[in-house]
């Protein structure tokens, strides 16, 4: 399991400072699009994506490397709801782990996003455990 906490207003000035170079290194295109507000993206949505991407490296436990940020992609389907899709070296780490599935959480209220991932066990028949 792993949680993670982020300041709204540190997502928005790294979008005001950076702007497309940052969006473009940490975000995916699904990511952008389902964050995008009237007037550009939404900071506290960025956030909350940026806080499960964090919360998800908490659960991988990478080594000396860690994954691209775009590697770990909040998904948001059409109903709402978010999952995690895993990427590149992301999805390798989670396969070595033996993680089969991350559920995630997400929520945002005035100057805080967090988010919450839990990690499930691959499906592995009786006796081939490493």
């Amino acid at each position: 399991m792993g949680i993670d906490i982020v300041s709204v207003d540190d997502v928005d000035a790294s979008i005001r400072r950076f702007g497309d170079r940052y969006l473009q290194r940490v975000f995916t295109a699904h990511e952008l699009e389902t964050c995008a507000g009237t007037e550009g993206p939404s900071a506290s949505r960025l956030a909350a994506r940026f806080a499960a991407k964090e919360a998800v490296l908490k659960v991988l436990r990478p080594g000396d490397i860690s994954p691209l940020w775009r590697e770990v992609e909040v998904w948001r389907h059409e109903s709402g709801w978010c999952d995690i899709r895993l990427h590149g070296s992301a999805a390798d780490l989670a396969a070595q782990a033996g993680i089969g599935d991350l559920a995630v959480s997400v929520t945002h209220e005035r100057n805080s996003a967090a988010a919450v991932v839990v990690a499930a066990a691959m499906d592995v028949p009786p006796g081939h455990r490493t």
